[in-house]
């Protein structure tokens, strides 16, 4: 038995030390790996728009991280803008090759990425793009080229905009697993899925007036760019005018249709290389890193920006949830730092816990009242994610930001008629009257359901006293805004909800401005794990991202989809401040 014991301990101890040395050896490789990868711009290089990973509009690695970028799933909206910027003044860079498919951004991502482009074409460099098949995002992407090329068997999407909401009444019914829900507001329709079958008019309203400002946005900007009246585009939206590749180029969708060996001829002229020579084409993500050792210091005085992004959850957070812990610790370091003159926080959350959202509104209330506090909205800062914007200086949102959403609700999972069904009774004892608030097990009291409505209302009503005290309206008129509704980047302006429509970079510069800053440094925040610190969490196949990665292969996008919208509205907790609905826009 000692032996056997000895074995096993001398057995550990090696795959300990093989452990060790395996990672000793990959940093080393990626130490190496970094140094060589540092990419050699030639003359007459072509910057390859490929965006091949998620993106979020921001990673928050240490570029000196030697496993920064190695494990990542995602990429930084802020390092994309930054390596397009860098290009327009690299006399090395002739022009950018958009050849993307299946874009996987959000539409105010995608439209700053435009944006991006559309000011690295002023500078007289040019754009091409092409696609085997162009998707709407795509599309509206690559329509800021000057020339669009599809594949010759290709095709695209090009029909409009539309979104769907799945419902779970008689799912409950048949499980005997029910949400119970108390709600404010008429438009608050996150828990209507829970309650109907059907979608309302209120929220059929919405959502169609929401991708109908959205869809106008891409409309505006396609037409602009590829000169093509606005009528006549929705015109080929409705008969579906770019279906083919043929389509494509009578509706002046695409100026040809070629294959890929013919469109690098036409980059080949574009950046003045000869007929039969190799393209020096520079990839997106090692020009990114390449760009950010370009960024030029310009003296002492900061502008910090703070990216809060994901859901709003109660507890430290992370890159993709904002919890109190990481963001107001950030909010903090940036109000101290003497060296920081202002700040922007750049909000992408649908929103999650009243609490936590009030959490971190104060910390912006207490920053605010030292240096100017400036908001950039991303793809959706809706109910929690306004909540914490709508106390700032400024408030600034793209043209397609999902916005508003000024709404609270309260979802309770209840199993009775599942306990019931397999044969599961519950027996409750307790000292008072209230000491027994609410089981899983038994139906909602009228006095709980009560005291769970007064907390909704109190709720509601401090969420209108911070967006009238902070965007210097009344309560009533704030009242008209809310209820739940969700408003477009546009439709915000036009309310009063946000200053003004712009970018993460008008947003900078409008911080400045207040601080009257003339040269400026910009300091990010916050910063996460390192690469080798979740490369360590993965290894073991233990952390939360790795899990729901191999659900979602082995079940399939659209099965993983409905599992995940039950699995939020079952871990709820407290009166929540949310977007009215998942969107999936499409």
């Amino acid at each position: 038995m000692k032996f056997l014991r000895n074995l096993l301990a001398a057995i550990l101890g090696c795959m300990i030390a093989f452990g060790i040395i395996v990672v000793i050896a990959m940093i080393f490789l990626s130490l190496v790996s970094n140094i060589e990868d540092t990419p050699n711009i030639k003359e007459n290089s072509i910057l390859e728009l490929q965006i091949r990973r998620p993106v979020n509009d921001y990673v928050g690695t240490n570029t000196m991280d030697p496993f920064a970028g190695i494990f990542e799933d995602s990429q930084g909206l802020d390092d994309i803008l930054q390596a397009i910027e860098t290009a327009r003044e690299d006399a090395k860079i002739e022009g950018i090759s958009i050849s993307n498919n299946f874009i996987m951004a959000g539409l105010a991502q995608t439209q700053a990425i435009r944006k991006a482009l559309s000011k690295f074409r002023e500078s007289g460099k040019f754009i091409y793009a092409y696609s085997d098949y162009f998707t709407q995002k795509d599309y509206y992407l690559a329509s800021v080229a000057d020339s669009i090329f599809l594949n010759p068997v290709g095709g695209m999407d090009f029909k409009g905009l539309s979104s769907e909401v799945l419902y779970f009444k008689d799912f409950q019914e048949k499980t005997g697993v029910k949400m119970e829900v108390i709600r404010h507001g008429k438009y608050k329709s996150a828990v209507e899925p829970f309650l109907s079958n059907e979608m309302s008019d209120a929220n059929r309203t919405q959502i169609k007036e929401l991708l109908g400002s959205l869809w106008n946005s891409m409309v505006t900007e396609i037409s602009e760019k590829r000169n093509i009246p606005e009528e006549n585009l929705n015109v080929i939206a409705d008969t579906l005018g770019g279906r083919t590749p043929e389509y494509a180029v009578r509706s002046r969708l695409v100026d040809s249709i070629i294959y890929f060996d013919q469109y690098e001829e036409k980059l080949r002229n574009a950046s003045g290389v000869n007929t039969g020579e190799t393209l020096n084409y520079v990839q997106l993500d090692d020009y990114m890193g390449y760009s950010n050792t370009q960024i030029k210091t310009t003296g002492r005085d900061k502008v910090a920006v703070v990216f809060a992004q994901g859901e709003i959850i109660y507890g430290e957070g992370g890159p993709d949830v904002i919890g109190q812990g990481i963001i107001n610790e950030a909010i903090i370091k940036a109000r101290e730092d003497d060296a920081i003159k202002a700040i922007v926080l750049r909000v992408n959350s649908p929103g999650g816990s009243a609490l936590v959202s009030d959490i971190i509104w104060r910390e912006i209330e207490l920053a605010k009242a030292k240096k100017p506090v400036v908001v950039s909205m991303g793809n959706v800062a809706a109910s929690g994610g306004y909540y914490i914007a709508a106390g700032a200086d400024k408030i600034f949102a793209e043209p397609t930001t999902v916005t508003g959403s000024i709404g609270v609700f309260g979802t309770i999972p209840n199993i009775e008629q599942l306990a019931e069904n397999i044969g599961i009774n519950a027996e409750q004892v307790g000292t008072n009257k209230n000491s027994i608030d609410y089981s899983l097990f038994e139906p909602m009291t009228d006095n709980f359901r009560k005291v769970v409505q007064e907390g909704i209302e109190e709720t509601y009503t401090t969420f209108l006293q911070r967006v009238s005290q902070g965007r210097g309206i009344s309560m009533a008129q704030a009242d008209s805004l809310a209820q739940g509704r969700v408003w477009s980047g546009v439709d915000a302006k036009r309310l009063g909800l946000v200053d003004e429509l712009g970018t993460l970079e008008d947003a900078i510069g409008e911080a400045a401005k207040l601080a009257e800053l003339e040269s400026y440094g910009i300091k990010k925040y916050p910063k996460y794990k390192s690469g080798f610190e979740r490369f360590m969490e993965d290894l073991g196949g233990s952390s939360a991202k790795t899990r729901e990665s191999i659900i979602e292969k082995e079940v399939g996008l659209e099965a993983y989809n409905i599992i995940k919208q039950i699995k939020i509205a079952m871990e709820q907790k407290g009166i929540q401040a949310r977007m009215p609905f998942i969107l999936n826009i499409k």
